[in-house]
Formats: C-alpha cells, sequence, structure tokens
C-alpha cells in the first residue's frame, strides 16, 4: 500500500504521541539506510562517500547516515548547504551537533556548490526530502546538477531530491537516483518515476502500526 506525504506525516505524528519520538525515527531511518551500503559493498572503507545534506529532516536523516558509515571506518564527507543555524528542527540539530564533535567525519559548509570539486564513489542524497514545492532555490539546484554529472552510484535518502512524492512530477529538476530508500510504506508517487528513484527500498523504522489508525 503506498501513502500520501500528508498520511506519511499524521502517522508519524501519532507515532510521537505514542510515545515513539520523531528523533528515534530518524535513527533508525539513518541506520538502516547506512546498513544498506555495508551490506552492499564489501569493501566500503575502501569508498569516498559524500553526503549532500539539506536543513530539514532529509538532511537530519543523511546526518545519522554519516556517523554510522564513520564509526564503521569510512571515508565520509559531509556537505551542508546552508548555514548551520537554519537547521529546522530539532532532531535534525542534534544530529547535526554530534557530527561537529566528530573528527571521523570532515563536515562542508558550503553556500556556492559551484566551487565543490566532487570525486565520490558513492553520494548520498540528504537534500529536500518530501517537502518539496515549486522551482528548486540554491544552492540546492546547483548541487542536485553537480550530483547528476557524477558517475558515482547514487543513494537517495527517502526521495529523489527534486521529485514530488504525491504526484511523481518534476517541476524544476531532480536527483537520478540509482536507489532510493524510503521509511515506513512507498509513497504513491514514487513507482511513476523509477527513471528518477531507480530501485526503491521500503524500511520500517518502528513506527508502531497503530500509528496508522484512522489515517489509512
Amino acid at each position: 500500500m503506498e501513502i500520501t506525504v500528508k498520511q506519511m506525516m499524521q502517522i508519524e505524528e501519532n507515532g510521537h504521541q505514542m510515545g515513539f519520538p520523531r528523533k528515534l525515527m530518524m535513527e533508525n531511518a539513518g541506520a538502516s539506510t547506512a546498513r544498506y551500503l555495508l551490506e552492499k559493498y564489501e569493501n566500503l572503507q575502501e569508498k569516498k562517500i559524500v553526503v549532500f545534506s539539506g536543513l530539514g529532516n532529509n538532511g537530519g536523516d543523511s546526518f545519522v547516515i554519516a556517523r554510522h558509515l564513520a564509526g564503521f571506518g569510512c571515508d565520509t564527507d559531509v556537505i551542508l548547504l546552508g548555514n548551520p543555524n537554519k537547521i529546522k528542527t530539532e532532531e535534525s540539530n542534534s544530529n547535526w551537533k554530534v557530527l561537529e564533535r566528530m573528527n571521523s567525519v570532515n563536515l562542508m559548509i558550503v553556500s556556492d556548490p559551484t566551487q565543490i570539486i566532487l570525486n565520490a564513489d558513492i553520494i548520498v542524497d540528504g537534500i529536500l526530502g518530501t517537502g518539496i514545492s515549486g522551482k528548486i532555490k540554491e544552492p540546492y539546484a546547483t548541487a542536485i546538477d553537480l550530483i547528476n554529472k557524477s558517475q558515482a552510484f547514487k543513494l537517495a535518502v527517502d526521495i529523489p531530491s527534486g521529485l514530488d512524492p504525491d504526484l511523481g512530477s518534476v517541476i524544476d529538476k531532480c536527483v537520478k537516483a540509482d536507489v532510493t530508500i524510503t521509511y515506513h510504506k512507498m509513497k504513491v508517487g514514487m513507482p511513476k518515476r523509477l527513471d528518477m528513484c531507480g530501485k526503491i527500498i521500503v524500511e520500517k523504522i518502528g513506527i508502531p502500526l497503530e500509528a496508522e489508525v484512522g489515517v489509512l
């Protein structure tokens, strides 16, 4: 069964009200995504991983991914597209603060992605997530172009940045992923756009089934 973004937000809220906090959902999402890469590549420690992160919860998920990968000895860069003071949610901000205390992750705060020399074997797209509307602003637009020009393996977090998860439409531009790992349930627009999503994997992140009551 596929769900809309609005339904997913309500399910998350219901889970949160039941005592399963959003921070834990983010932790489980990021951990499961890092585990996918560890299982896909036997020699992941030999690969250069670049994580592109936005200022919302999609970025928060990607911070968790980077922390887990670093814990397994992976060479991981995190490119934050914007000012850390403008990270939008408490759970994303707390995960960023952990990265700031880690020497094992290379953090880059970037407002102009044209300056980036992208040398990656694997790219993690944690830029925009599900909350997209209209034309993509800078620095996100340039970052998406950079990612699409790269020959690296591309993994999208929850949804490729630029894709409308309900309609499956691309209004402006979109990350063309090899694999998209989406959380809890597939979003309705995704199966229409395998050209952008690549292979879609649905990961459970611990949200109780009871959180769906009254929503689905």
